[in-house]
């Protein structure tokens, strides 16, 4: 069975405006790249041919990805979001009990993820420590530099 991609209705509605392009836009392009390359003459030792194709197909690839992360799409509804545990979609504040320094991260959907916003994936070691935990308790979640002690501070939407 696939794997469901939790995701808010605006990273959904840009995963479909991402695809739309790609098939309506990139793929008309890939076939001319390649059309025109094939003018050029013997294929056999056509290299603009060769990186042509092998653009298209990476292309190709790309859309069906992106077409399966759709398919399996769930939209969550931030207002419907129980704020008394750590859960996708959840901001957290929590304190690094070891550096005693703060930080606040939303768990979001490994597509939507993005450390310099402050948004960590629910699969990554720390959003998956963090998931379940209610405020004042310590999440250990070991990291590849050790174990991390984390005191959720705040739970918030």
């Amino acid at each position: 069975m696939a794997e469901t991609n939790y995701v808010t209705r605006e990273t959904f509605e840009k995963m479909q405006q991402d695809l739309q392009s790609m098939k309506a836009i990139d793929r008309p392009a890939a076939s001319k790249a390649i059309a025109e390359a094939r003018e050029k003459g013997d294929l056999k030792e056509n290299a603009e041919y060769d990186a042509a194709k092998e653009a298209q197909g990476i292309l190709e690839a790309k859309i069906k990805q992106l077409e399966g992360v759709i398919a399996t799409a769930r939209i969550l509804d931030e207002s419907t979001i129980d704020t008394s545990r750590v859960s996708i979609l959840t901001k957290v504040t929590v304190e690094n009990l070891n550096t005693k320094k703060k930080a606040t991260y939303q768990i979001v959907s490994e597509n939507e993820a993005d450390l310099k916003s402050g948004k960590i994936s629910v699969t990554s070691p720390i959003g998956s420590g963090l998931l379940g935990k209610v405020v004042g308790e310590v999440a250990e979640v070991n990291v590849p530099a050790g174990l991390i002690k984390f005191k959720i501070e705040d739970i918030s939407v």
